[in-house]
């Protein structure tokens, strides 16, 4: 048996194809399918079913579309409300893999229909592929269906990991989908490449606590918040997601680009900080596309609005476009090449940029104030005395609460750089003169900026 790994980064997941050389299961595949296609042909295995563990919130599954276009079982919980054709599978439903052995275990928690798969040779060896139930040194968050049900599926949470950890062996190998940066996860899940049911029973805390109650008081304390177009995955995942395609948007005119910006619509510069921040075009959003930006897009945006992207090149269009699809935002107008465009018709800005030092240097001098843009979990952690904490998902809806500092320079800050670019950008739209702060936040940065603030 040899499982081939898909990782997805950019959303903290991965899918996975298992085999047995000539006969390919593939569990919980993205919507751009092509790459699993790829992977199966270079492997030289013919995918004969696709299984899926839980309608999904962080991501739009690829599985229906890719189980019709190869005319292959989809392998969904019988009891899952959807409107599509599937193989509907329940607790104990086998089926023959080539030479492996599938097996549909019930683990009801991170969704109440939440299903596992543990698949075996027939040398007995054998890997769970748990989604969002049993992770590497955590379990799947119980809490995006509502408050009404966090009680319900945390205590199932406990119970359907538990049971994974009692039915299997030691040696079995654990693949979960979740938990690898997905909001899907606990903040306390351990990011590793590999695991086993005897290396969880030893350090993951769902299963070294023994007492229902503390482990649902310790999970639900190490939960954040979790990002809003979550909202809209699980109905997309239950309509039957349509086909991803990898086209071109259309080139923009820069009048287009100026009226798209005029009128309200999100227009993004997917270049690096560093760039925007030398000279941008004033009115867009520098969200640079990396390993963050479907999330942070996701969660900022306002669904259904009309979107425009600002580009160096056309793959980071292509990426930022497949990315979005993954979370379902398929409204791309158009896009610019910035060294295209004409600054008689796109007004050009800037922003300056300074590392925590540069900040501790300026607050010698000025007393400026200084708005933290990480989520409430991360400040809570630590955080600089008087720092505003505005998680920069809210920025949109909470600038109203710096309005008595808008004649002021605000320095924006998060833990790495990135957010506090995008925050900044965010502000000075709105209006505010600002400086992000694009350095990591450390507790050496911490204390050399209270030095400064005490002084």
């Amino acid at each position: 048996m040899e499982t081939i790994v898909l990782s997805t980064p950019e959303l903290g997941d991965r899918s996975y194809i298992v085999h047995d050389g000539k006969k390919a299961l593939v569990i919980d595949p993205q919507r751009d399918i092509e790459r699993v296609i790829e992977a199966a042909s270079n492997a030289g295995v013919e995918i004969v079913a696709i299984a899926e563990s839980h309608m999904h919130n962080d991501y739009v599954t690829g599985g229906y579309e890719l189980a019709t276009l190869l005319g292959v079982p989809y392998l969904v919980n019988e009891k899952d409300e959807v409107s599509f054709e599937r193989t509907g599978v329940f607790d104990g439903f086998e089926m023959e893999i080539g030479e492996l052995t599938l097996k549909v275990i019930a683990t009801p928690g991170h969704t109440p229909t939440h299903i596992s798969f543990e698949v075996t040779d027939k040398d007995g060896n054998g890997t769970i592929f748990s989604g969002g139930s049993l992770l590497y040194g955590s379990v799947g968050r119980p809490d995006l269906l509502g408050p009404e049900l966090v009680d319900f599926l945390s205590r199932s949470q406990f119970r359907s990991v538990n049971h994974l950890a009692n039915a299997l062996p030691d040696d079995f190998a654990v693949a979960p989908t979740h938990g690898f940066g997905s909001f899907c996860s606990s903040n306390t899940c351990e990011v590793s490449n590999s695991s086993t049911i005897g290396a969880e029973k030893t350090y993951n805390f769902a299963l070294t606590i023994k007492d229902e109650d503390e482990f649902k008081e310790t999970l639900l304390a190490g939960l954040d918040e979790w990002p809003t177009y979550y909202a809209h995955m699980g109905p997309m995942n239950q309509s039957g997601p349509s086909s991803y395609f990898d086209s071109i948007p259309s080139l923009l005119t820069d009048d287009q680009l100026a009226k798209l910006i005029g009128d309200g619509a999100f227009v993004v510069d997917l270049r690096s900080g560093e760039d925007f921040a030398l000279e941008h075009i004033a009115g867009t959003l520098a969200l640079g596309v990396g390993t963050s930006f479907s999330a942070y897009f996701g969660w900022t945006y306002s669904w259904g609005d009309e979107i425009a992207l600002v580009a160096s090149d056309l793959s980071q269009v292509l990426e930022a476009k497949r990315q979005l699809a993954r979370i379902g935002i398929e409204n791309v107008v158009g896009y610019s090449l910035f060294a295209n465009t004409n600054p008689e018709v796109l007004t050009r800005s800037s922003m300056q940029l300074v590392t925590f030092p540069g900040l501790a240097e300026a607050l010698s001098t000025a007393k400026s104030p200084i708005v933290d843009v990480r989520r409430k979990n991360e400040n809570a952690q630590s955080s600089i005395p008087g720092a505003i904490n505005i998680p920069v998902h809210n920025l949109f809806e909470r600038h109203g609460e710096l309005e008595s500092i808008k004649d002021q320079t605000i320095y924006v800050h998060c833990a790495g750089g990135y957010r506090s670019v995008f925050g900044a950008s965010i502000l000075k739209k709105l209006g505010f003169k600002v400086v992000a702060v694009r350095d990591s936040y450390t507790e050496e940065a911490r204390a050399l900026v209270l030095a400064k603030i005490a002084a």
